[in-house]
């Protein structure tokens, strides 16, 4: 069964325990560290020109508490400019983009909640918001040309629009048998062809975006990478070598079939930062202003665990943080019935390889300029 990413991804949906609302703790602790680089960009593009109009797009927005609490930064640093300078805020169109599949009706129910929110908070001085959701690919357009003021994305842009070419489950031969991502076992043509799809990809999204910002428009990119040149580095795929770990312990059982593993890759991709940089110089529309690399714990650290989540070990933590993450694409080539197992089996090795090692996930912030 080949994967239709358009199709089968998408976060859990919901509020239950194994949604993402309810365990994306370490999405939300990425946006926090981009906060700074976020405020600097925004106010950056305001000090040379504050249109009456401006457009705003988050992409991948997903849902749950990150999907607003994004947009409130951005309009809070907007707001804060337009005061500093004695001016009114200028019209905000604000865009929430994801795939269809994304649970959008979530996020609309939060909407009064944030409405009130502004309207508390800048009762004097704040122009109208529009929120509209903006269903699709990023990997094309999405937006007219020169509507867009201001671009972001987080925990988004490591997701590929397909399984690379000549790796889908359809394809006669199996060349990452066992595995569901790059690995240290993997051939050489695997990491090729998952490196070829990020390339194709990325230069893609920039294109997108390069027609529908206005010069001078800052985009603001955050996403899983690596400091290495090596793909097989552990900061970028340890965790899909477990998980393969934990599918595979089950085909002796019977429970999963050893070809269903063979043929399952996923559309993941981390880059290194010559990857992204080589990528961006050579589709040209954007100039880097600044690039940071972050180190964050796979649980996102003690400083963002809930109550709820504190009695449990890091192994359960990761578990959860996971699967509300990666279960669609799973349940829709595995089946529903071994999901739990799956991921009880997961977060054991999971404790048990923390337990031995230090290994951290790298986020890549960047901060891009729309050239003129």
């Amino acid at each position: 069964m080949k994967i239709e990413v358009m199709q089968v991804l998408h976060m859990n949906k919901g509020d239950g325990e194994t949604s993402y609302a309810k365990n994306s703790k370490v999405q939300n602790k990425i946006i926090s560290l981009g906060k700074q680089v976020k405020e600097e960009a925004i106010m950056q593009m305001l000090r040379t020109n504050i249109p009456d109009i401006m457009g705003i797009a988050d992409l991948g927005c997903s849902s749950g508490p990150n999907s607003l609490s994004v947009i409130s930064e951005i309009i809070d640093i907007i707001y804060a400019k337009c005061r500093d300078l004695g001016r009114p805020t200028p019209e905000l169109t604000v865009s929430l983009n994801d795939l269809p599949c994304n649970d959008f009706n979530f996020i609309f129910g939060s909407l009064p909640a944030f409405y009130d929110k502004l309207k508390k908070e800048k009762c004097s001085g704040f122009g109208p918001c529009f929120v509209a959701a903006m269903p699709g690919s990023f990997y094309g357009r999405l937006f007219p040309s020169r509507s867009l003021h201001c671009v972001h994305s987080s925990s988004s842009l490591h997701w590929l629009s397909q399984v690379p070419a000549g790796l889908e489950s359809s394809a006669r031969t199996t060349l990452n048998r066992g595995k569901l991502y790059i690995s240290k076992t993997s051939p050489q043509c695997v990491l090729e062809a998952y490196s070829l799809q990020f390339q194709t990809d990325f230069s893609v999204f920039l294109k997108s975006r390069s027609k529908e910002m206005v010069p001078g428009g800052c985009m603001l990119l955050s996403f899983m990478g690596r400091r290495s040149t090596d793909p097989t580095t552990d900061e970028s795929c340890y965790h899909w070598e477990l998980l393969a770990q934990a599918l595979m312990s089950m085909v002796p059982e019977g429970l999963v079939e050893e070809e269903k593993v063979d043929s399952f890759n996923a559309p993941y991709y981390a880059p290194s930062v010559e990857e992204m940089n080589l990528e961006i110089e050579k589709e040209g529309s954007f100039s880097v202003s600044r690039l940071e690399a972050f180190e964050i714990d796979w649980d996102g650290g003690v400083d963002v665990v809930c109550p709820t989540m504190a009695t449990q070990s890091r192994g359960q933590r990761v578990a959860k943080t996971i699967r509300a993450v990666v279960e669609s694409m799973l349940e829709s080539h595995f089946g529903k019935e071994i999901m739990d197992e799956l991921f009880k089996r997961y977060g054991e090795m999971v404790e048990d390889y923390l337990s031995k090692t230090g290994t951290k996930y790298t986020n890549l912030v960047i901060s891009l300029v729309r050239k003129e």
